[in-house]
């Protein structure tokens, strides 16, 4: 083992002045990445395997705190799916449920907000920019989400005419609670732009994504005419489902990879063909 070159996770170097062992050509595969991991005791990885455990293209940090640390893109992931699954069979009305999930306000707070927050904590501190805004944001929107529910906070009550003689101004509030679901979905279109260069799985959660939240919007601005459309909340709740069922997925896939599991799911990943800005510069300038 003393005999072995240097090798380290992030970007080792491939001259033979400084002896490092380079896994990042093209030549090493993801089975011989795991090889090195076993028999060298630290940690290289492939840019394809380094998408799929943290869902972002390979990016170098000055510093080896990767190895050091877990990978928290998983705990993201199970507070995303623990929050959208359910609420995506209450969308489709499943056993009688309805009313937005507010019974299971709790989850919104603790597993997609405290989870999604956190993890995008930690991916800010391994410097992981992209999933550390997705997670972030989306932990932001389960709070947000769950506080709406909450008659603490007066969301919905605030709306209630002060006569009560006077007609429900419940429509104000769906109206108004609509436009955060058009921009949630202006988000989502963003990010299914930047996924672009991670996988297929993640680029098709986010057109699902930005397709539910039309659906989301659509029905809440019908309720404030006065209308309950059930399809485009029905809808809603399938392009959902979907979404957690690709979520799922994704967790499965990235805890067999933590725990180097011999069965390789495939996510189908994107940054090889989608050439970031250094790259085509770096191939210009030669």
């Amino acid at each position: 083992m003393s005999n072995l070159p240097d090798i380290e996770k992030d970007h080792a170097g491939s001259d033979s002045v400084n002896g490092k062992y380079d896994l990042h050509h093209n030549h090493h595969d993801e089975d011989s990445a795991l090889r090195r991991i076993r028999t060298a005791g630290s940690i290289s990885i492939t840019p394809e395997l380094f998408e799929k455990i943290y869902l972002t293209p390979k990016n170098r940090v000055s510093n080896n705190i990767r190895s050091t640390f877990g990978n928290p893109t998983p705990l993201a992931i199970v507070g995303f799916i623990l929050s959208l699954t359910p609420l995506s069979n209450v969308l489709l009305g499943w056993q009688g449920s309805g009313g937005l999930g507010a019974a299971e306000v709790g989850v919104y707070y603790f597993f997609g907000g405290l989870l999604m927050v956190l993890g995008g904590f930690l991916e800010f501190i391994l410097g992981n920019t992209f999933p550390f805004v997705v997670f972030s944001s989306f932990g932001a929107f389960w709070l947000a989400f769950g506080a709406t529910l909450t008659p603490y906070y007066n969301a919905s009550i605030a709306y209630l005419p002060s006569d009560p003689a006077a007609s429900s101004s419940d429509p104000v509030f769906a109206s108004t609670f609509a436009f955060f679901h058009v921009y949630m979905g202006v988000l989502c279109f963003v990010y299914l732009i930047v996924a672009l260069r991670t996988n297929i799985v993640f680029v098709l959660i986010f057109a699902l994504l930005v397709a539910a939240f039309g659906c989301l919007a659509g029905f809440f601005f019908q309720m404030g005419n006065g209308v309950v459309n059930a399809t485009l909340q029905h809808a809603a709740g399938g392009l959902t489902f979907a979404t957690s069922l690709l979520g799922w997925y994704l967790f499965v896939v990235q805890l067999l990879a933590a725990v180097d599991f011999p069965l390789n799911l495939p996510v189908g990943d994107l940054s090889r063909f989608i050439k970031g800005a250094s790259e085509r510069a770096a191939v210009k300038s030669e």
